[in-house]
């Protein structure tokens, strides 16, 4: 099979890329592989696996060499290899094994041929390769921590736009992508660089780096997010649009200077893969009947609550288009804006320039707008200006940071807001955190059922909710969730509607448990009673609840 035809069949290339990467290569020269790789129609990380197919040798399965010594070479010899990304693994006489990116190097294959070596090939992608090839830089008398001389920036350019920094990155971010992360982080550990995938809301090690690879890869990633790459004592901000494997993508960057280096932080705002649907939520059926009636109101404001992290602007979004339609005017005020939504005003603040939520806020109500979202509620002069607006006729959504529901009265209380205010203007309060879900695929009974149903008490918890049968579930790992046995997340809701007794108690010492008392007597259920209702359900874990609810 021709190598265009194994790209269009098996990799997913467009005809259309194809020819064009074709013209492109007869024009200026280079490896087909890399001119689409360039492009974005085909994943970097994926070019090993075009090869192995093509050629018909193996992939390399790094566990079985990662503790294999390295073979002694001659260092000229052992450079050419390492320059073209072959790296041997062992040595038998005239029988050499290596792992390789290219096989068809026609530099290596000249260098075999005038050694008489019989090479038997394993193919590697580049992460690979660069563990492998640590080994040799440790032995080599060259200084990881060497400081550069002369133009410092200049040569810092040029090592953040080599081939292989390049190529290590994107595989980062195309494997990231893949296995639906929405941060990587990077960060010195241990003498080396790792990378850290967060799936579902869980970090994953995904790599260990040479410590060679530290500064290009953090100076690639400041060039790309238009940041100062000379400045390394201060924090830095930046963006990244992109395109990677016919996917757009928007990146935000984070710089944050430590003692051994820089830690960053990408986090993926997907263009395409963004679905803000209240059945994608995950809400139970009660919970979902109750805050569609808050939403429909034509004034007061409804609080998110929960730490960084657990989904609160998505589900903000997700309440804003549900109400988005031609009769409506929308504006929200975010820092930053992530996703741009149609139809809707979207403000980001900027408080370099004065122009902070309060600000916003202000200007926003002589825009005469219907629905109002704001970001988050951090001052009191942003607090006050949100709930007046709410008396005035807006109806205001926005979000807090507390560990409860009822936990919202004091926390606004706390900024200086008053309570006659706060009875007046709040529709509702909803606690949310994000639970992963049991992957369909391999989703299983779970052995230890009967002995989770005694423990947490959840035979009393179905009949309380009148929930015909417990149906405790787990996942036992597959390819599709790669091990985990969780696949996506779903919201876990406390909600707290502001009724006339909430209204009514003093907002003192005595409130929050009073108002939880309260809410159970409307049968309503507290985080962790919905994440174990959930659990019943076979939707998600106990260990699961436990962990973000417990």
């Amino acid at each position: 099979m021709q190598l265009g035809q194994l790209l269009v069949e098996e990799f997913q290339v467009s005809e259309d890329d194809l020819k064009r990467a074709e013209s492109y290569q007869s024009r200026f020269g280079g490896r087909l592989d890399q001119v689409l790789v360039n492009m974005g129609s085909l994943p970097d990380d994926q070019v090993s696996v075009l090869y192995s197919k093509y050629l018909d040798l193996p992939l390399l399965e790094l566990f079985q060499w990662q503790d294999v010594d390295p073979v002694s070479i001659d260092s000229q010899d052992l450079s050419l290899l390492l320059d073209n990304k072959w790296v041997p693994l062992a040595i038998n006489g005239s029988a050499w094994t290596f792992a390789c990116r290219f096989p068809l190097e026609l530099q290596v294959q000249e260098w075999l041929v005038q050694k008489n070596i019989d090479a038997e090939i394993f193919i590697a992608d580049d992460s690979d390769l660069q563990l492998l090839t640590n080994k040799y830089e440790q032995l080599s008398a060259l200084d990881d921590g060497q400081e550069f001389v002369g133009n410092e920036e200049e040569r810092l350019r040029e090592l953040a736009t080599e081939a292989p920094t390049v190529n290590l990155l994107n595989s980062l971010i195309s494997r990231a992508l893949r296995q639906g992360a929405s941060d990587m982080h990077l960060e010195p550990y241990n003498g080396r660089y790792r990378a850290r995938f967060r799936v579902d809301g869980v970090l994953h090690e995904a790599e260990i780096l040479s410590p060679r690879m530290q500064l290009p890869i953090v100076t690639r990633l400041k060039i790309l997010a238009g940041m100062d790459i000379a400045e390394k004592r201060r924090p830095q901000d930046g963006k990244i649009e992109m395109k990677i494997s016919n996917q757009e993508l928007d990146i935000r960057v984070s710089a944050l200077p430590l003692n051994d280096g820089e830690s960053m932080v990408l986090r993926f705002l997907r263009k395409d893969n963004v679905q803000y649907d209240m059945s994608v939520l995950g809400l139970s059926g009660d919970i979902e009947t109750m805050i569609r009636e808050d939403i429909k109101t034509t004034a007061g404001v409804v609080l998110l609550t929960g730490p960084t992290g657990s989904g609160k602007t998505t589900t903000l979004y997700t309440f804003l288009n549900a109400l988005n339609n031609d009769d409506v005017k929308i504006i929200t005020l975010e820092d930053p804006v992530e996703y741009q939504l149609p139809g809707i005003n979207q403000v980001q603040v900027n408080s370099d320039i004065g122009f902070d939520f309060a600000a916003g806020l202000r200007s926003i109500v002589r825009q005469d707008p219907d629905i109002i979202m704001l970001g988050e509620i951090r001052d009191k002069e942003t607090a006050q200006i949100a709930l007046q607006s709410a008396l005035t006729g807006h109806l205001v959504f926005s979000t807090v940071h507390t560990n409860d529901a009822a936990s919202a009265y004091t926390r606004l209380l706390d900024l200086g807001v008053e309570e006659f205010l706060l009875n007046a203007a709040l529709v509702s309060i909803v606690a949310q955190r994000l639970a992963r879900k049991i992957c369909t695929q391999c989703a299983e009974p779970h052995p230890e059922a009967a002995k989770l149903i005694e423990k947490y008490q959840l035979q009393l918890l179905a009949d309380k909710f009148e929930l015909p049968a417990i149906k405790l579930m787990h996942g036992k790992g597959c390819e599709h969730c790669s091990n985990s046995g969780y696949k996506g997340r779903m919201a876990v809701i406390e909600y707290l509607r502001c009724d006339d007794e909430i209204k009514a108690m003093p907002k003192d010492s005595d409130f929050i448990p009073k108002a939880k008392k309260h809410n159970a007597q409307m049968q309503r259920r507290t985080l962790l009673e919905d994440g174990f209702y959930k659990a019943i359900l076979g939707q998600t874990t106990i260990d699961e609840v436990v962990r973000i609810a417990g």
